[in-house]
């Protein structure tokens, strides 16, 4: 448990103080976020604010990881893990991404930054090579960071592909990987449309997967088979990892909330979601995901949604997409859609949550 505070506050005091940096250097070098013209009206007067915060974030993220886990070692509490370097790696892979989404808007003046085929060949990279690792490297006890099974809570017998021929479970599982990265970091991308709605709805998910992993460590099949166990593999330093990405959320909505100082761009929305994708394979709960991470899910549904009916019938489903524009653009101030969205993360984390507690409790044979 001290591992995962140290992580968080490490991770916090970096981002609060590395932001302002960041403010001033692109504030002097004349670097600022460009505003849709069909987006709300309120947004215009928010052209020119600093973007590229999500340095920040994954800084607090990287450092707390690292120092953490350096205090383990010497400590004699454990130390690195394969599962936390390949999450971790997921989460600066896609922030690699997006920084350089973000690079070619700033810097070469390129209103679009990378294009479309770009981000998908780099997000489809990105995600085989995390599918492929996920699988190896087996501890002494034969267990990989991920698996083949598809989880709620725990496996699922009937969707087990791990069986089958290599040629027919490999491919189906990397596609899985494919779909679950970029639908994630796609989802996260698209909720960063206002003052502290991304950087606040992560951290509620963040902490939701400190509690979880660090409950997984703590009744861990590696301890010995117990009722109601868990076998994840490192589930301590996915929890440090979470709690880094708690900690670099709430350092930097310091300087994001309304009215932004700063925006974190690609770089940040993209990270974060990878960091989100990463946790829920190597903890083996994909499906619980959706659920503690549903305000994501709306958003991204909200987008699909819009597309689909608009090259249908030619008519618009909401006013904007996403979905948090449809209650701008119908009166909302922007801080009440932010709040009120936190609020709908904060039950979603609730819930998931809850629904993990209730599994274990099932399982261990304690009863609800």
């Amino acid at each position: 448990m001290t591992q995962i505070i140290i992580s968080g506050v490490l991770s916090f005091l970096v981002a609060i103080f590395l932001t302002p940096f960041l403010i001033r250097y692109f504030s002097d070098a004349g670097k600022g976020q460009e505003i849709r013209e069909d987006g709300p009206k309120s947004h215009l007067r928010k052209r020119g604010t600093p973007t590229m915060g999500g340095i920040a974030i994954i800084a607090g993220i990287v450092v707390a990881y690292f120092a953490t886990n350096l205090f383990a070692m010497v400590t004699g509490r454990g130390g690195f893990s394969v599962s936390g370097f390949l999450v971790l790696g997921l989460a600066l892979g896609m922030g690699a991404l997006g920084f350089a989404d973000d690079f070619i808007k700033l810097f070469r003046e390129r209103n679009l930054g990378l294009n479309k085929t770009a981000k998908l060949v780099g997000q489809l990279v990105l995600s085989l090579a995390f599918g492929l690792a996920i699988l190896a490297f087996p501890n002494e006890h034969g267990v990989t960071p991920g698996s083949t099974h598809l989880s709620f809570i725990r496996d699922f017998d009937f969707f087990d592909i791990a069986y089958g021929p290599a040629f027919i479970g490999i491919p189906v599982f990397l596609l899985f990987m494919y779909i679950l990265i970029a639908a994630w970091s796609n989802a996260v991308n698209l909720t960063d449309g206002l003052d502290g709605l991304a950087a606040g709805s992560t951290a509620f998910v963040m902490g939701a997967y400190a509690l979880i992993t660090f409950w997984q460590f703590r009744y861990s099949c590696a301890e010995g088979f117990t009722a109601g166990c868990y076998e994840v593999r490192d589930p301590l330093d996915l929890a440090i990892l979470a709690s880094a990405g708690l900690g670099g959320c709430l350092g930097f909505l310091w300087w994001n909330a309304a009215p932004a100082k700063i925006f974190m761009g690609d770089t940040g929305s993209l990270a974060l979601g990878g960091l989100v994708a990463g946790l829920s394979v190597a903890s083996r709960t994909e499906l619980l995901m959706i659920v503690i991470g549903a305000l994501f899910v709306v958003e991204a549904a909200s987008v699909v949604i819009q597309v689909v009916v608009f090259r249908s019938t030619g008519k618009r489903f909401f006013r904007m997409a996403p979905i948090h524009h449809h209650f701008e653009n119908g009166g909302w101030p922007e801080t009440s859609v932010v709040i009120r969205f936190w609020l709908l993360a904060g039950m979603a984390t609730m819930m998931g949550t809850a629904a993990f507690y209730g599994d274990w409790l099932v399982n261990a044979g304690i009863g609800l």
